[in-house]
């Protein structure tokens, strides 16, 4: 039985997957936002909760869950803002800011202040439904 990345692969028509949280009201109304993007540009979206990408990518649950990830048709996982980053060299008004993680110390500060919001995303007046360890 082939998996979808070896099926993608034949095809060479998906450039990658962007995986979400399906659960997160945030990185759903951004799916909504720029899913047709992503589409034109040859990703795909699927929420990170779905049973195909729970089987390939075998992590934990609260590792699956800390931040959004782009899954090559090779298998290569890419997380968070290095996820961002290599999607938007591919999309030509969003080039500037793959341009810009290329400044020394840049990168790293995109990777933190990532980590730092999607620890926080699903918070709300204050109060945050996920527990203090995510």
């Amino acid at each position: 039985m082939q998996t979808r990345i070896q099926e993608a692969g034949e095809v060479g028509a998906v450039r990658g997957w962007v995986l979400f949280d399906g659960d997160c009201r945030f990185c759903i109304s951004l799916v909504r936002r720029f899913g047709s993007l992503l589409r034109r540009h040859h990703y795909e979206v699927a929420p990170l909760q779905s049973p195909w990408v729970r089987d390939e990518l075998k992590l934990g649950e609260e590792e699956l869950l800390s931040e959004m990830r782009l899954l090559y048709p090779t298998g290569e996982l890419k997380g968070g803002a290095a996820a961002l980053l290599d999607i938007a060299r591919q999309i030509w008004w969003a080039w500037p800011l793959y341009l810009l993680s290329r400044v020394p110390g840049m990168k790293t500060a995109m990777d933190r202040s990532y980590r730092a919001f999607a620890r926080r995303r699903n918070c709300r007046n204050g109060l945050c439904r996920l527990s203090q360890g995510r």
